[in-house]
């Protein structure tokens, strides 16, 4: 197992959004999110708790517009800080997955650190809003995650009915396929790669 600590903090301003995250990938759960999206601070709350991250993030945006920018920018921020994180993927399982029920809904995540940006979901929401988040915005968050780390991204809805349940079961299946991936692997030798590099 590679020496040093995995952890990353990104700072990000634009004239929609200023946004501050600290990201530590071998953390205990620990999380404080002030984005000013209610739901959204919950669901990051759940994705480092239940991925075992140590995660910081603030952000100020333009929320007299939409959830928009500050969700996608998060995204944003939060995809660089995984691929900063990471490092050199020496040592890692590189993929991950994970089938999370809550409820009524199973919601699938499975991830691969390539190096590669690609971004696949079939979840599906009935409602425009949950609390103070546009539905719509659980994609582009996503996206931008998955464009900003560098990774393959897929998600797929099993059975869903309740769209809180759906979208909580899409971020924390999220943070233990994420969790998975970045584990290290003591049969790993190096990169998990055919190229030697990812």
């Amino acid at each position: 197992m590679p020496d040093g600590k995995r952890t990353a903090e990104i700072s990000r301003k634009t004239k929609e959004t200023d946004i501050r995250v600290k990201l530590n990938l071998d953390g205990t759960g620990k999380c404080c999110a002030d984005t000013g999206i209610g739901f959204l601070d919950h669901m990051l709350e759940g994705f480092a708790k239940h991925g075992f991250f140590d995660l910081e993030v603030t952000c100020k945006g333009d929320l007299h517009v939409d959830s928009h920018h500050t969700a996608e920018d998060i995204g944003i921020a939060l995809g660089t800080a995984v691929k900063e994180a990471a490092g050199d993927k020496n040592g890692i399982r590189r993929y991950g997955h994970f089938a999370l029920p809550m409820d009524e809904t199973l919601v699938l995540c499975a991830v691969d650190l390539c190096g590669r940006p690609y971004y696949s979901s079939d979840l599906t929401f009935t409602v425009p809003k949950i609390g103070d988040l546009d539905t719509e915005m659980v994609r582009e968050f996503f996206y931008a995650v998955s464009y900003a780390g560098a990774m393959n991204l897929h998600f797929h809805e099993i059975t869903g009915v309740n769209n809180h349940h759906i979208a909580e079961a899409a971020w924390k299946a999220f943070a233990k396929a994420l969790d998975m991936a970045t584990q290290f692997d003591p049969r790993v030798n190096g990169i998990l790669s055919t190229k030697g590099s990812l």
